[in-house]
C-alpha cells in the first residue's frame, strides 16, 4: 500500500541522515530508542548529545495511527476518525555560535483515499546570519525544488517566511527556508509517486546542505560573547517552536511522545531583558535580516 511505502522510503532517509551526521561531527552517535503510542503505531527516536559540533540533536521517524481526536478534525475541517501519519523530524543545535540551527521534516497524512497530503520543507535559524551561506542555503534548496517544478520554490519560500514568523517578536524565527503543507494531485501537476519523490528529494538534501555549513564554519573561532548571543537566539526558537509550531500542536493533540516531540529544544537558551544590540555590531545586523521577503536568490 501506498502509505507502507511512504514510511519505508521515509526510514532509509532517516538511517542516511544519521550515518552522515555521525561522520560529519566525528565524536558523536546517535542514541535510538524505540517507542509505541497508546492507540497506535510508534517510531524511532534518535538523539546526539555532546558532540564535537552538535550539542544536542535529533533525528526522529514516526508512523502513526488511531482515532482523530476532536481538536485536531476541526483544525484540519475533517470529519472522519481514522488517521495514519508517518514523518522524518529533524532539529540540530550546534554548540558553536556560527553555526546555524537546522530544521527539517516531511511528513505524510492520510484519513482515506481522498483526504490525504504531504507536508513538511526545511528552514536555517543562524544566529548570524552570514550572506553567503544564506544564498547557498537558498540556492540549494530552489535546485531541488525546480527538478519538480519552478513554481515550487517561490511558493514554498513565501510560505516558510509567513510560517517561520514569531509573531510577538515581530521577526522571522531565522532565514526560512521553504515550507509547503497539504500537496496533492490536485494542486500540483504532480501524481502521488511524483510528490512522494519530491518528499523524499527534500530529505536527500537535508545532508550535503548542512554538512557543508558544519564545514564552512566549525573551525572559526569565537567569543564568549558570541556565545551569550547563542543562547539568546535559542530562546526564540524555544518561542516559536512552544507557542506557534504546528508539529508540537499536533504531537500534543495526538498523545505523541513527549520526549520526542520536544526534542526540538535546545539544551540551554537564555531570556535576558529588552536586549538591544548595538548598531553596527554583528548582532545588529543580523536582526536586519530577520524580516519576511528577502531575495536570497
Amino acid at each position: 500500500m501506498f502509505k507502507e511505502e511512504v514510511a519505508e522510503r521515509y526510514k532509509v532517509i532517516q538511517d542516511e541522515i544519521c550515518r552522515g551526521l555521525e561522520i560529519a561531527d566525528g565524536k558523536g552517535k546517535f542514541v535510538e530508542e524505540l517507542w509505541e503510542r497508546d492507540g497506535g503505531g510508534g517510531g524511532r527516536t534518535r538523539v546526539m548529545q555532546n558532540g564535537a559540533v552538535i550539542e544536542k540533536g535529533g533525528v526522529n521517524f514516526s508512523a502513526v495511527h488511531g482515532k482523530l481526536p476532536d481538536a485536531v478534525k476541526k483544525a484540519f475541517n475533517v470529519v472522519e476518525d481514522d488517521f495514519f501519519a508517518t514523518g522524518v523530524s529533524i532539529v540540530i543545535h550546534p554548540n558553536h555560535p556560527l553555526v546555524p540551527i537546522i530544521h527539517m521534516n516531511i511528513r505524510y497524512f492520510e484519513l482515506n483515499e481522498e483526504t490525504r497530503w504531504f507536508g513538511g520543507g526545511i528552514d536555517l535559524t543562524p544566529h548570524y546570519v552570514f550572506e553567503n551561506d544564506a544564498r547557498f542555503f537558498h540556492h540549494k534548496l530552489k535546485q531541488s525544488c525546480d527538478e519538480f517544478d519552478k513554481d515550487f520554490y517561490p511558493k514554498f519560500k513565501n510560505h516558510a517566511d509567513d510560517y517561520f514568523f514569531i509573531k510577538h517578536r515581530e521577526e522571522t524565527r531565522g532565514i526560512g527556508g521553504i515550507f509547503y503543507d497539504r500537496l496533492k494531485p490536485e494542486n500540483t501537476n504532480l501524481s502521488w509517486e511524483q510528490i512522494l519523490d519530491f518528499s523524499v528529494n527534500i530529505g536527500e538534501t537535508f545532508l550535503p546542505i548542512y554538512t557543508e555549513l558544519i564545514d564552512r564554519n566549525r573551525d572559526r573561532e569565537f567569543t564568549e560573547a558570541q556565545k551569550e548571543w547563542q543562547y539568546l537566539r535559542r530562546s526564540r526558537y524555544v518561542e516559536f517552536n512552544l507557542v506557534y509550531d504546528s508539529g508540537t500542536k499536533f504531537g500534543l493533540e495526538t498523545n505523541g511522545r513527549i520526549e520526542s516531540i520536544l526534542m526540538s529544544l535546545p539544551p540551554q537558551a537564555n531570556w535576558g531583558y529588552n536586549i538591544r544590540p548595538e548598531i553596527g555590531t554583528d548582532e545588529y545586523q543580523t536582526q536586519q535580516f530577520l524580516k519576511k521577503g528577502i531575495k536570497w536568490v
